[in-house]
């Protein structure tokens, strides 16, 4: 359900919060017993909103509400609530080609930028799991079929060329969430940001480096041209391990408030990107020498499986679903004609894979030198340990969006990292 007219925003605290869902009957009904007797708690630990969890006698529900500027810098940095209707549209689009993915939607209040969810219980967001060194069997099946359906459906390989271009269009207005991540991804972390922080004085020398080296300014400058210039399907735009909920059953991909069409190999990166962090920042977490050896085999073993598998679903929708405009099946008639276009899936993949560790390289190099970070390095508390962890990651991330060709299969990033994972710098 959708409501609220024009004007009518205001930031809703547990009070006023609590008002507004007892003003929706449906959400009482699911709440049950009395307003008074709800529980109202705000665990938003995220860089941008508000998040309630609200609990009756009945059931429980998430609420997340948009705020009129970045939360993690304040007032300072106004952003438009509009973020919060392509959140919506987003998660509706994943709920339907996704099935099971994705949270429920409950209700969504335009005007307060205001979205209620099914409330994932006993679920957590996956980065913390893998802290703690948890590892979680369903991740990987379900990470894929979410990656290769909703980016299979949403590009040119399944749908006409008018389809696609009213799917550009709905989500064109979300610039502003885009221009973060041109600006926070593929620029700031290579120049004199005011907003850019690491581990000093440590990595001073690292960050000088970023800032000097030019092979890598004329990589991420290409990535981000890619990231610009390349709408090739309805992308999550923000998909980390601190998107995603999991249990040992269930995995729920969460806030794409960031969602745009763009190239594909930004979300598959951004999922090996945070799973590649979680290995190297693994070591700065153990309390005793090699206690998350099986953990970190595990962590590797995983990043295989998501290309592998990514790869894998995409290619038989591929070959077994492809009704767009693109590669259409009546220029390759024949055995002959279906070998080439087997040949040219084949080159299509190879093309996206080399997108994909570029894309996850800069994920990478943002998290430790720009204004976000990820509490898998952030936590580790000795920072001599944790610039060390940290080096390894961008040693490798460099290697990486520089060298591409370099790495023309999953188990070459992966050996790369294994390699990386007891390097000191001199």
């Amino acid at each position: 359900m959708t409501e609220g007219r024009p004007g009518d925003y205001r930031i809703l605290h547990e009070a006023a919060l609590r008002d507004y869902l007892a003003g929706v009957p449906e959400l009482a009904a699911a709440l049950g017993g009395g307003p008074a007797s709800w529980s109202v708690a705000e665990v938003g630990d995220g860089n941008l909103n508000l998040v309630f969890i609200v609990k009756g006698a009945r059931g429980g529900i998430a609420v997340k509400q948009a705020l009129p500027y970045v939360r993690l810098v304040g007032e300072s940095w106004p952003l438009p609530l509009s973020r919060a209707h392509y959140e919506y549209l987003a998660l509706s689009k994943q709920a339907e080609l996704a099935p099971g993915l994705v949270p429920a939607l409950l209700h969504h209040n335009e005007a307060l930028a205001l979205t209620v969810m099914e409330l994932l219980e006993p679920h957590i967001i996956m980065r913390k799991g893998m802290v703690a060194g948890t590892q979680y069997p369903r991740f990987v099946d379900d990470i894929t079929t979410f990656m290769a359906r909703t980016l299979f459906f949403t590009s040119d390989l399944a749908l006409p060329a008018a389809g696609k271009k009213e799917g550009i269009a709905a989500f064109a207005g979300n610039h502003a969430l885009c221009k973060i991540t041109e600006d926070l991804i593929f620029t700031d972390p290579y120049r004199i940001a005011e907003q850019n922080r690491w581990t000093s004085p440590q990595l001073d020398g690292l960050a000088a480096g970023l800032r000097e080296d030019m092979d890598l300014h004329v990589a991420i400058s290409r990535l981000k041209l890619k990231f610009l210039a390349s709408p090739e399907a309805l992308l999550h735009g923000d998909l980390h391990t601190g998107s995603i909920m999991v249990t040992d059953s269930q995995t729920r991909v969460i806030d794409p408030e960031f969602a745009f069409y763009g190239p594909m190999g930004f979300d598959i990166g951004a999922v090996i990107a945070n799973l590649l962090m979680a290995y190297f920042a693994s070591a700065g977490h153990e309390r005793s020498p090699g206690e998350r050896r099986a953990f970190e085999a595990w962590v590797l073993e995983t990043v295989e499986k998501v290309w592998d598998g990514f790869s894998r679903k995409f290619l038989d929708l591929w070959r077994d679903g492809a009704a767009g405009d693109a590669y259409p099946v009546s220029l390759f008639p024949g055995e002959k004609g279906a070998a080439r276009l087997e040949a040219e899936r084949q080159a299509y993949m190879q093309r996206l894979f080399a997108d994909t560790v570029g894309f996850a390289a800069a994920k990478t190099i943002r998290r430790i030198f720009g204004l976000a970070h990820n509490i898998d390095f952030e936590l580790i508390e000795d920072p001599q340990k944790r610039a060390i962890s940290e080096a390894r990651a961008v040693r490798l991330a460099r290697a990486m969006m520089v060298e591409t060709g370099a790495f023309p299969a999953i188990a070459d990033v992966t050996n790369a990292a294994r390699k990386l994972r007891d390097w000191r710098q001199e």
